[in-house]
């Protein structure tokens, strides 16, 4: 091979290198320090005779999850006063009292459906409220006047 012909081979190499390099240094290799992710446990074995099978708590029995953080309480937007229902995320003074003001409720979507809450809000707030007991009639004689 002529000279040339090597120091041209031998440039482009050293380019090549130099592109390279860098690219090396910015790579992601693992670090050596733990992460702060934690890692899943393992499941504990089962006691002789079980079937393996876990059963949830029903809904509504007021048990909190074993992990520290308790589930909120459901609150029925046909008793709730205004102070609770302000504690629901959306919900200030102005939708409180007119949450009151339009009761009973059926369902918890009526919140929509008669515009007292919109959709974004009613669906950051639905796994929170409960409308219990709330019929029109039963209602309307409770809140009758009395002559």
């Amino acid at each position: 091979m002529k000279p040339i012909r090597l120091c041209a081979i031998a440039a482009i190499a050293s380019v090549g290198a130099m592109i390279a390099v860098p690219a090396f240094a910015q790579s992601t290799a693992p670090s050596a320090t733990p992460s702060t992710t934690p890692m899943p446990q393992a499941k504990p074995a089962m006691p002789p005779g079980h079937s393996g099978t876990t059963t949830a708590p029903p809904m509504g029995s007021g048990s909190s999850s074993s992990t520290g953080t308790a589930k909120a309480k459901v609150i029925d937007l046909n008793t709730a006063g205004k102070d609770e229902l302000q504690t629901l995320p959306g919900i200030g003074e102005a939708r409180s009292e007119a949450i009151v003001k339009n009761r009973p409720y059926r369902s918890k979507d009526e919140l929509v459906s008669k515009k007292i809450v919109p959709q974004n809000v009613y669906d950051d707030i639905k796994g929170r409220i409960a409308a219990v007991g709330g019929s029109k009639t039963s209602a309307s004689a409770a809140t009758a006047p009395k002559k």
